[in-house]
């Protein structure tokens, strides 16, 4: 028991450098963050806007990832060092700490860059889509991917695993409120 509880603190800490690489990421463009909220799923920093310049938006995505693709890298390195030591068992075990925190990491890396927004990758996609396309007409075509994720994920969690459903609703509820919000600035930057 107490592996697992340091196991999900230290997931924990992995998850805050998540959202300290988009905070970080976003003060360098000026934008600063109100606050990172900690979920059961996940964590949201939140920003006091969204960048509206895709290449900005697109690196503040991309921090997050990034950060636990290092913490992968960095844990890979240290097992494979302990393996050149002698220590394969204490390095690849299948439960030995490291690996599974580095085999979580890369999983956080892979869940948020699905094109599902508001998750990263759907931030990338909007990113990537406004660079060709009116930022109205990308954010509404990324939120509508994101909520075709969302109702594939709510399939999977009814058979599979009903922590697919919690993801899903996330997903899907974000998805429409990020569309609204930006429907709604549009409208208010067309009467300005």
């Amino acid at each position: 028991a107490l592996y697992a509880v340091l196991f999900v603190l230290v997931l924990f800490v992995c998850v805050v450098l998540h959202e300290l690489g988009h905070a970080l990421t976003a003060r360098r463009f000026g934008i600063q963050t109100r606050d990172i909220t900690l979920y059961p799923i996940g964590g949201v920093a939140r920003l006091e806007r969204i960048p509206r310049q895709p290449s900005q938006e697109l690196w503040v995505a991309l921090a997050g990832p990034a950060v636990n693709l290092a913490i992968a890298t960095l844990l890979f390195m240290m097992l494979w060092a302990f393996t050149s030591m002698g220590w394969e068992h204490f390095a690849m075990a299948e439960d030995s700490f490291w690996a599974q925190l580095l085999l979580a990491n890369l999983i956080i890396v892979g869940f948020n860059l699905l094109p599902a927004f508001p998750m990263d990758g759907g931030r990338v996609l909007r990113a990537l889509l406004a660079m060709r396309l009116s930022y109205d007409r990308a954010t509404t075509i990324a939120a509508r991917v994101g909520q075709g994720i969302a109702i594939l994920f709510a399939t999977i969690g009814i058979y599979y695993n009903p922590l697919l459903l919690l993801v899903a609703i996330f997903v899907f509820v974000g998805a429409e409120g990020e569309a609204r919000l930006t429907r709604i600035v549009s409208t208010m930057d067309g009467q300005k």
